[in-house]
């Protein structure tokens, strides 16, 4: 049994509590540490939490804490995870690990030095469609990954310092840029350098002062591209996409939109539909289990298994700040509007890797390029000449 101590009465600290309480059940929540103390003392009621404070460092270094869980605004990240590691804490922080990458590494180091085990809370990279797909490419069904692309887009946050950008660090690329980046780098690998960025930011509707959509590239030292595509401006809900382009395959994945639940309602008793739903009346896409489908009860549990075998989970603070590192990169480009290399100091990555040969041989004397049956079932190949360069076509005659 593990006992949690909760940093965070609010949205996420409550996704965090439903998943913890509804999945494993030994591993109870017995502290809770909030701002305010009726946020602390309303969350207390609600999920039966013993203690509840409104003292930080109270809440962690409590007798009943054998692990936090941090979901906290951004700009107390590093405040917090300091003082789990002043009493060797076991910690988990949500998303972006910092608002920087200079933030995000002290916070990895600290942990590090001290031997303090260390979580990163990235839920989308615990979905079930999403774990299922990854071991899809880890199993060379799709081939070398060419492009990965992810997109999160939704009508904005839901609290008040998201939208400061000093609090938060940036707007939609640092909300939910994490997200779609750390997506492709699961599947192009963690283990490949990223090298550069080139990124689109702008402030389109919003009156604030960070970006409320952007659009960005991601190269990585084997060739492959990673794409995000985020807003704070789209309409219609939470629309959450991945794709995955390879050489021998191809995923989408839709994990929100459209949640094969369909109603529709005049609006007559309504409650919460969703997160980010803009709407309860008309036709309305419900999510059945909402916390399992955003991969918050799979990745804690995969939290809590590596602690217990000493071994690191799935995604670790190393992966937040190689994550904050190209998103300072893309905050660059928006401005230069230059690929902009990301700089990380730290790298435990492989290096030198290239980007592989695109040929396949045809026969001795051509490279293969394409092949396609016509509506006349005839087959036509297309080749490559190895010396001359000219590119021809073969045609095999249906029925000859």
């Amino acid at each position: 049994m593990i006992k949690i101590c909760i940093l965070g009465g609010g949205f996420i600290g409550r996704f965090y509590a439903e998943s913890l309480i509804g999945r494993r059940g030994k591993d109870p929540v017995k502290v809770v540490y909030a701002r305010r103390e009726e946020t602390a003392k309303r969350f207390a009621k609600d999920y039966q939490v013993e203690y509840y404070t409104t003292n930080m460092e109270e809440a962690i270094s409590h007798p009943e804490t054998d692990m936090v869980v941090i979901a906290l605004p951004n700009y107390v990240h590093e405040q917090a995870v300091m003082l789990c590691v002043k009493h060797k804490k076991p910690v988990l922080c949500t998303k972006p690990l910092g608002r920087n990458a200079d933030e995000a590494l002290r916070i990895t180091l600290a942990c590090e030095e001290a031997g303090v085990f260390a979580g990163y809370l990235e839920d989308l990279c615990y979905t079930p469609k999403f774990l299922k797909s990854v071991k899809s490419v880890e199993s060379g069904a799709i081939g070398r990954v060419l492009w990965a692309k992810s997109r999160e887009t939704h009508p904005g946050p839901h609290s008040d310092w998201f939208w400061d950008l000093e609090k938060a660090g940036g707007g939609a690329i640092v909300d939910l840029g994490c997200h779609c980046i750390e997506i492709a780098r699961n599947f192009i690998g963690k283990d490949v350098l990223p090298l550069e960025v080139m990124c689109w930011a702008d402030t389109q509707v919003k009156p604030i002062d960070a970006e409320d959509h952007a659009i960005g590239l991601v190269k990585y030292e084997n060739g492959a591209i990673g794409q995000f595509e985020v807003s704070w401006t789209f309409r219609g809900g939470m629309d959450l996409r991945d794709e995955v382009m390879g050489t021998e395959g191809t995923i989408w994945i839709n994990s929100f939109l459209r949640t094969g639940f369909e109603m529709f309602s005049s609006g007559a008793g309504t409650d919460y539909v969703a997160e980010k739903a803009e709407t309860a009346s008309g036709w309305l896409f419900p999510v059945g289990d909402e916390a399992h489908e955003l991969g918050y009860p799979n990745m804690f549990i995969d939290m809590f298994e590596a602690f217990e075998n000493g071994t690191q989970p799935r995604e670790t603070f190393y992966d937040g700040y190689v994550v904050n590192a190209i998103i300072d990169a893309a905050y660059k480009s928006a401005k230069t509007k230059l690929w902009e290399p990301v700089e990380l100091p730290v790298w435990r990555g492989k290096s030198g890797l290239t980007k592989p040969s695109v040929y396949t041989e045809f026969d001795k004397d051509h490279w293969f390029i394409k092949e396609e049956i016509l509506p006349n079932k005839d087959k036509k190949i297309i080749i490559k000449d190895k010396k001359t360069g000219r590119i021809t076509e073969k045609r095999v005659i249906s029925g000859e």
